[in-house]
């Protein structure tokens, strides 16, 4: 059976995002962008939400994020990603399945089939809501040393309480940490 884990960035406060869902205050260091890029090689689906979808549509297929990254702009483009929306149901960013009613159900019937891994990128608001499901295997945080003070909290809304147990934990040299989890259900 296929994994799914959930990728997300957070501050030190624990902020995902400004209050106006702006996240340039992310520090990036070749480490971390090593790590991003190796991401590609173990998996075949992208799962998001509609919101990080949208931003990522923005960015990904343009020349600027080619000649900026172009292992992970090839990935990003190439592979299929699965987006949880009640508002969409096509975009020409593709190929792109678009779930309006019950993600966790299509994930998991995802993960039956063979395959890599299947990662959520980002998408705080979708991996709060399919954590308590059971399909999260595996849960990356990436905790940057930047204190925003307010802000969109990561996992907010979470069903839970989920407790999770560490499985990892690796310091990068630019300051960044990453904390590896697997979810704990009852």
């Amino acid at each position: 059976m296929r994994s799914v884990y959930a990728f997300l960035l957070t501050t030190a406060d624990g902020y995902h995002a400004e209050s106006d869902g702006d996240i340039e205050w992310f520090a990036l260091d070749e480490e971390f962008e090593e790590y991003s890029r190796a991401q590609g090689d173990h998996i075949d689906t992208i799962v998001m939400g509609r919101r990080t979808f949208e931003l990522m549509a923005a960015y990904w297929p343009t020349p600027e994020a080619y000649a900026e990254d172009p292992v992970v702009a090839g990935f990003m483009n190439d592979l299929p990603k699965v987006v949880a929306s009640r508002t969409m149901s096509e975009h020409p960013w593709g190929p792109t399945t678009f779930v309006a009613d019950d993600i966790a159900e299509h994930v998991r019937a995802l993960k039956e089939k063979p395959g890599k891994d299947i990662a959520i990128f980002g998408s705080s608001t979708l991996v709060a809501e399919l954590l308590p499901t059971g399909v999260v295997d595996e849960v990356r945080i990436i905790v940057n040393p930047v204190v925003l003070g307010h802000g969109q909290s990561v996992l907010a809304g979470v069903a839970g309480p989920v407790r999770l147990e560490r499985t990892g934990l690796r310091e990068f040299d630019g300051g960044n940490v990453l904390l590896t989890y697997a979810p704990v259900l009852d």
